[in-house]
């Protein structure tokens, strides 16, 4: 076992990838010289050269172009955005090339490529800058969607993302890169689709995906004091969504929490609330929760980010409602 950083992980997870198959290269701004805008690809230039580690212009959609051309002519490229809020000039090569092409030539090509980049709010960066699109692409029909919440998910994730044969949407964020965990040294690979359950209990099942779901652990880690057992399940993966694990949780509990950190409307959670009541209605006790940022851009003033972004007390609040507890 090695204490590893998020950023170190990632870097990790590329690196031994690239030295098994010399199709993998990453591309991206500032990927190379600069060791990657968050330090991410630390190392990687000096190991494998300019031909494999490449900086790009400011320039999402040529190099997402470049990318998912070169996937059909046999190589399986990363492409890093310095944050999924630069991806939206590149929506049109991710969605209506990468996404479709495979299906639109009758399989004579995939496009076994990897996007990668930080997503979601990371503090006083602006409404431009702290945005979650995860719904966006996981809309999309062709691409897969992983948004890892620690650093030993983030590298097992990110090996099956780069050998997965088809379009992988990796999110990370910002104010994960600094993270620690102790990582095996020996490999591993964590499959994707396969939600997991980081803790279990008996009263209110909570689902979350990404940073924020430690909030949730922590809470229910401090309502386990007051006899209060609050089931905890990371998705891990956005597309393909692990239903099974949720609606066998919400089984047991009878009672379910989603918390995310994306706009309400047409959001992951209304896709789970959806479900559960086709697939379990029966065992619910009381109306399904969920918890969003508000419905508006994010806002930069520290006092307004308080009300904008979820937090303990309203996490709390809809744990009560849930048990209809004072």
């Amino acid at each position: 076992m090695k204490k590893m950083s998020f950023r170190e992980v990632i870097a990790a997870a590329m690196s031994e990838e690239m030295r098994k198959d010399k199709t993998i290269y990453l591309m991206g701004e500032e990927v190379a010289e600069y060791n990657g805008a968050y330090k991410a690809s630390k190392g990687m230039l000096k190991e494998f050269g300019h031909k494999r580690i490449i900086d790009t212009p400011i320039s999402e959609l040529g190099f997402s172009g470049i990318g998912i051309g070169s996937a059909m002519n046999g190589c399986r490229p990363i492409i890093e955005f310095m944050t999924f809020n630069f991806s939206l000039v590149a929506m049109d090569q991710i969605i209506n090339n990468a996404a479709k092409i495979r299906q639109m030539s009758g399989g004579q090509w995939n496009i076994p490529i990897v996007f990668r980049g930080p997503t979601g709010f990371a503090g006083q960066l602006g409404s431009t800058h702290s945005q979650s699109f995860e719904s966006w692409y996981a809309n999309c029909p062709g691409l897969k969607v992983v948004i890892p919440s620690n650093p030993y998910d983030a590298k097992g994730l990110l090996k099956s993302s780069i050998r997965d044969n088809d379009v992988v949407i990796f999110m990370e964020s910002e104010q994960m890169y600094g993270d620690q965990m102790m990582i095996p040294i020996e490999e591993y690979t964590i499959p994707l689709g396969i939600a997991n359950v980081k803790k279990i209990g008996n009263d209110v099942t909570i689902v979350s995906f990404g940073k924020i779901i430690k909030m949730a652990l922590n809470l229910a880690l401090e309502l386990e004091k007051k006899n209060l057992s609050i089931e905890v399940i990371d998705l891990r993966t956005i597309r393909p969504l692990d239903y099974n694990t949720i609606i066998n949780s919400v089984k047991k509990t009878n009672r379910l929490l989603i918390l995310e950190e994306s706009w309400p409307f047409a959001s992951i959670s209304s896709e789970i609330a959806y479900v559960i009541q086709q697939e379990a209605f029966d065992y619910l006790d009381s109306p399904i929760q969920r918890i969003t940022v508000q419905d508006t851009p994010a806002p930069y003033a520290k006092n307004l980010i308080e009300e904008w972004y979820p937090n303990k007390i309203d996490l709390l609040k809809k744990i009560k409602k849930l048990l209809y507890i004072n």
